[in-house]
């Protein structure tokens, strides 16, 4: 997985935890369902553990998605500061 797949699946993965849906996190993100099914399956891949579990009506974070979670909000925020400090 690349630097930019990476991204995008942290991104698919924090906007499902939000919306607690694929399909949620489908429409704040402007992809489809499948699109962040697939990001999170190889970001899940790619950290070798499960971040979340899900059913066909809900999701719920793993304690390794909870503790993900929290970092990768510390990151995103980051990268935001940085970014509008580049400006």
């Amino acid at each position: 997985m690349d630097s930019s797949q990476r991204v995008r699946a942290i991104l698919s993965f924090v906007n499902a935890a939000d919306a607690g849906s694929f399909a949620g996190a489908a429409r704040a993100l402007g992809i489809s369902s499948a699109a962040v099914s697939k990001n999170i399956a190889g970001l899940e891949k790619s950290l070798g553990v499960r971040l979340m579990n899900r059913t066909t009506r809900t999701l719920n974070l793993t304690e390794e998605g909870e503790t993900f979670l929290r970092e990768a909000r510390v990151a995103l925020a980051i990268a935001q500061q940085e970014t509008a400090e580049a400006r």
